[in-house]
Order: C-alpha cells, then sequence, then structure tokens
C-alpha cells in the first residue's frame, strides 16, 4: 500500500561508523518511498540512531519496550485455538493495511479467540517471539499469550510492548516478564501527507516487532 513504510533495521559496522553511510543509506531509503507516494515512515530507533533519524525529520511519537521471560519448568498443554484473520481490527489497531505482513507470519505459529482477536509468534536466534497480537480485550490476550507460553515453555519469550497499553504490561508482569530495553518510535510524513496515521494502542497487546512495527 501506500500508507506507510517501515525502516527494518539500520546497521553500520563499528570499524565504519562516522563516515556518513548510515545517513546515506537512510537518504536513498527514504527518496525510494518518495518516489512510490507512500505517505508516512516510521522506524523504532535506538539511542545510538535517534539523533540521526531525527535529523532527517523523523519525530518521537512514544517509546516501545522489549520484555523477556526466562524459560519456565514445568510441562503444560497448550489450548486448541484455531486461527481467522480479522483485518479489519489489525487496520484499526495498527493504522495501515499489512495483511501481507500477517499472511507472511502466520506461516510460523497463529491463533485467535473468535470475536476477541489474534496472535501469531515465531522461532527467534536467542528467544522465541510472542507478536503481533491484536486484541479488543484485555481477557482475550490473555488466552492468546497462555497458549503461546504453553508451546513455548522450556524456551526463553521476548515480547514487545507498547507501554501505552497498560493492560499489556500488567499481563508481563504477572506472567513473569522482565523489561529489557527501551526504544523510541518515530514518524516521518512524506510531502503530500496531510495528517497522521489513526491508530489505536489500546487493541496492540504485541508488536510485530521492532523491525516491523
Amino acid at each position: 500500500g501506500r500508507e506507510l513504510a517501515w525502516i527494518g533495521m539500520v546497521l553500520t559496522l563499528p570499524e565504519c561508523r562516522g563516515r556518513g553511510y548510515a545517513r546515506l543509506l537512510m537518504k536513498e531509503a527514504l527518496a525510494w518511498v518518495e518516489r512510490r507516494g507512500i505517505l508516512w515512515t516510521k522506524l523504532d530507533a535506538t539511542d545510538m540512531g535517534h539523533h540521526l533519524y531525527e535529523s532527517l525529520g523523523f519525530r518521537d511519537e512514544q517509546p516501545v519496550e522489549r520484555w523477556k521471560r526466562a524459560p519456565a519448568g514445568g510441562d503444560f498443554r497448550a489450548p486448541e485455538l484455531a486461527f481467522g484473520m480479522d483485518a479489519e481490527l489489525d487496520r484499526q489497531a495498527f493504522g495501515a493495511d499489512r495483511a501481507r505482513l500477517l499472511e507472511f507470519f502466520r506461516r510460523f505459529e497463529a491463533a485467535s479467540v473468535p470475536s476477541g482477536g489474534f496472535a501469531m509468534g515465531r522461532p527467534g536466534n536467542a528467544a522465541a517471539y510472542f507478536g503481533p497480537c491484536v486484541c479488543r480485550r484485555p481477557e482475550a490476550a490473555r488466552v492468546l499469550l497462555e497458549w503461546f507460553l504453553a508451546r513455548h515453555f522450556g524456551e526463553p519469550v521476548y515480547w514487545d510492548i507498547l507501554p501505552s497499553n497498560r493492560e499489556a504490561l500488567r499481563l508481563a508482569g504477572e506472567y513473569g516478564f522482565e523489561k529489557q530495553r527501551v526504544l523510541m518510535r518515530m514518524g516521518r510524513p512524506s510531502p503530500g501527507a496531510t495528517r497522521p496515521i489513526e491508530n489505536n494502542d489500546a487493541l496492540v497487546f504485541g508488536l510485530a516487532g521492532f523491525e516491523y512495527g
């Protein structure tokens, strides 16, 4: 679509920093966005990259947090949950159409609660990843979180959360997650963007990831 582009990751080798490579890459990416008429670009910035993005026209929107849960002992039976995509709920939560991204994620793990919401998960190098999770009410998010944790009880689990969703933070603390790091979500309008993207953080119980939004 033409609503939103996401900068997934900007990496520079330590021995190559300070030479303007990251700035050059970002300018090229933003030019690509504008040539295609995409209205907004967003990213989740580390402290190291924040000044660069700010100088290129990005502005702070809100912090985003990574939480981690250590492997749990015992033996847990995951509930059997089917999956049904609720594209309208996701658009209301996220503010843009990301159907293609969700179709990619559902190939790993996906479940939903009828009329309640959905969640997905995927493997990672350091931990299993819970998210995205989009729900109309906290009770549905709890069911989906327990579904995922039961499937990964012997593994560490990452969960990226918008701290503006207090119910998500409460669930994270209740289920033994601890906050690991904080990034800053930033947005930049392209020429021609007349209004911000309308999203609903109260529905977002888990991000797709810092690199995906």
